[in-house]
């Protein structure tokens, strides 16, 4: 089956790259141990795999992306991790208990149930000391992101495909994740992995076509006018600085991203 990252996966490593402060956080939250093994939902092109593997991590990655499979195989070295398999969130091959936790970057708004792939995820983790990380955005994040105000449409769509608080904790709670912690996320200048709002303080990301070619939202949400006529005005807007004002008027303090711990 032809997916959304199968279509966009020739370009994604140009701009997709793990953020080392993002694989930090997400190590701790996850809170190794020694000798245990862990998997990374919908892994992409195992850019996250990976680096948590070079961080010490024993840990596999499993997507629903053939394309995205065959280039995280390209990339793998056997003296960092077990391998990657082809597997929807849904239906994996994995037994039983095979995880002592799993990780999930920027991925749940593409689950097509989330309810059944947080159950799945919990049937693949420890049921005593089981652990899930996500880093996720909620959609009252979102309707703060800047970019609202060039591509109104497309940003609708966009939060409206993201579970909110309430709907993702009912999930985890169904999937037998009985603590929940939240953690906000906000994007900082720094930020290596050019995701949708990567581009918060660097709005010129936005106006060059191989940057929007890795971001979902770009690929699979937007109307070709509407792009158009938000470019130009950012065009505009960056060039008179009238943007900086626009973006300090979107200012405020509960995060841009969220992470998510999720224990059994």
């Amino acid at each position: 089956m032809d997916t959304l990252y199968d279509r966009i996966e020739s370009g994604y490593d140009a701009t997709r790259r793990p953020d080392p402060h993002i694989r930090d956080r997400l190590k701790a939250l996850l809170s190794p141990i020694e000798g245990g093994r862990y998997v990374d939902v919908a892994c992409g092109t195992g850019n996250y795999t990976l680096s948590l593997a070079k961080a010490g991590i024993r840990i596999v990655g499993f997507d629903a992306s053939a394309r995205m499979i065959t280039r995280a195989l390209q990339k793998d070295r056997p003296s960092l991790h077990q391998g990657f398999v082809l597997a929807d969130v849904g239906q994996t091959p994995f037994r039983t208990a095979a995880f002592n936790g799993a990780v999930c970057t920027l991925a749940i708004h593409h689950f097509p149930d989330l309810m059944a792939a947080f159950c799945e995820i919990g049937r693949l983790v420890d049921p005593v000391s089981g652990r899930l990380v996500l880093l996720t955005a909620l959609p009252l994040q979102m309707k703060r992101y800047w970019l609202c105000r060039y591509f109104p449409t497309m940003l609708r769509r966009s939060w409206e495909q993201m579970p909110d608080m309430e709907n993702l904790t009912k999930a985890l709670h169904v999937a037998g994740f009985s603590h929940i912690v939240a953690e906000p996320y906000e994007v900082t200048e720094a930020l290596e992995d050019l995701f949708l709002y990567s581009g918060k303080h660097r709005p010129q990301l936005y106006l060059d076509a191989g940057f929007r070619a890795g971001i979902s939202s770009f690929a699979n949400l937007a109307d070709a006018g509407e792009v158009a006529h938000g470019l130009d005005q950012l065009g505009k807007d960056i060039k008179s600085g009238a943007i900086y004002d626009i973006i300090r008027s979107y200012s405020h303090k509960d995060g841009d991203y969220l992470f998510i711990r999720a224990d059994r």
